[in-house]
């Protein structure tokens, strides 16, 4: 361990895991459902976009380069610390790599989740599938205690703003100028997103402020302000069930009646380019946009963008400093507080009542 990191010995990747292969796709899809009574013809048919890919989601690799990417920023900084790496939903799940970090003598980690905003499938959901996976190993699993969240954090948001301003750049000149930026993220029921936070309504809040420190960061580089706005994809569930909008297709399609030149997509609400960016984004968002005859380009994700990789040796360093009694924070970027280390009671409720879930204090 090192004496920077104590009392940490060890990292812990924590995300949503996906499939590896077509035989997968089922069985991960009911791993994501438990519990809600969904058939197998109506999972294989929710899982088209993944066959359309091979059968193959990109998570998992991209999890692979993050892991990697990390170790390596590590070892280049004097950091003496294991990486190690556990999903939700697939393989190498939670409980696995536990069971592994209690093997190899790992007392302590910090978790790092793949979700940088505040909301229960962001966030508790993550806490609560980490109290199952300790639950699952037992007494002597290592303590887990999740890094804060990162949404305004530098090393996520300066990627993004470079990434947009790339995305601008693949623009012709005659409709640069006035490109609408939609800022897109999951979207998730809005009684969700008004139990998000301790005090409610941080999901859309925290969007909406990386979208306003994007905007004026881009204005900042090139003198002019871009209409922008928060917009989301990947609804689920019950038609009848109020989901937050508007729908980035539906959106561009109204920009195309409103007379708009070009779109610029930036996902701010992913930290890779996994399912929700290459089929909602670059198929299906791209396809919306030729059909409307609205010009297209698509910001690139943090993935593993060195400020992105270091921002994790960052918030580690950071927390080790708090549990050893310091308090130093990076200023965050934008109009948010920097994001509390322990999640406060009732934050991010499970909207099917309560479960037993770690890092928090209820």
């Amino acid at each position: 361990m090192s004496d920077h990191a104590a009392p940490y010995d060890a990292l812990l990747l924590v995300s949503f895991g996906g499939p590896e292969a077509p035989q997968d796709v089922v069985p991960f899809l009911e791993n994501v459902t438990a519990g809600r009574g969904i058939s197998r013809e109506r999972l294989a048919e929710v899982g088209q976009h993944y066959f359309r890919f091979g059968g193959r989601s990109p998570i998992n690799d991209q999890n692979r380069a993050l892991l990697a990417a990390i170790e390596e920023d590590f070892a280049g900084n004097g950091l003496d610390l294991p990486v190690y790496w556990g999903n939700r939903n697939w393989a190498p799940y939670l409980a696995d790599t536990l069971e592994q970090m209690r093997a190899d003598g790992v007392g302590r980690a910090a978790c790092l989740l793949t979700s940088a905003y505040s909301s229960y499938s962001g966030c508790r959901q993550y806490r609560e599938n980490l109290a199952d996976a300790v639950a699952a190993v037992g007494d002597d699993a290592p303590r887990l205690d999740r890094l804060r969240h990162y949404f305004n954090h530098p090393g996520f948001v300066e990627p993004m703003v470079d990434a947009t301003l790339a995305a601008l750049a693949e623009l012709g000149v005659d409709v640069r100028p006035d490109a609408h930026l939609l800022f897109v993220t999951h979207s998730i029921p809005t009684s969700m997103n008004q139990d998000s936070g301790p005090e409610g309504g941080a999901y859309v809040a925290q969007h909406v402020s990386v979208g306003e420190a994007i905007v004026e960061r881009v204005r900042q580089e090139t003198g002019h302000r871009h209409a922008s706005e928060l917009v989301f994809c990947s609804r689920s569930g019950a038609p009848h069930i109020p989901w937050l909008e508007p729908d980035v297709n539906d959106r561009i399609a109204e920009l195309a009646t409103e007379d708009s030149k070009a779109v610029v997509v930036v996902p701010i609400g992913f930290v890779s380019d996994h399912m929700e960016v290459i089929y909602d984004l670059d198929t299906e968002a791209r396809a919306t946009a030729e059909k409307v005859g609205v010009g297209f380009a698509r910001a690139a994700t943090a993935g593993i963008d060195p400020r992105f990789v270091s921002m994790v040796r960052d918030l580690l360093l950071e927390r080790a400093g708090v549990e050893r009694g310091g308090s130093a924070r990076r200023p965050p970027a934008g109009s948010q507080p920097t994001s509390w280390d322990v999640c406060p009671p009732g934050c991010c409720a499970n909207p099917r009542g309560p479960r037993p879930a770690l890092c928090g204090r209820d």
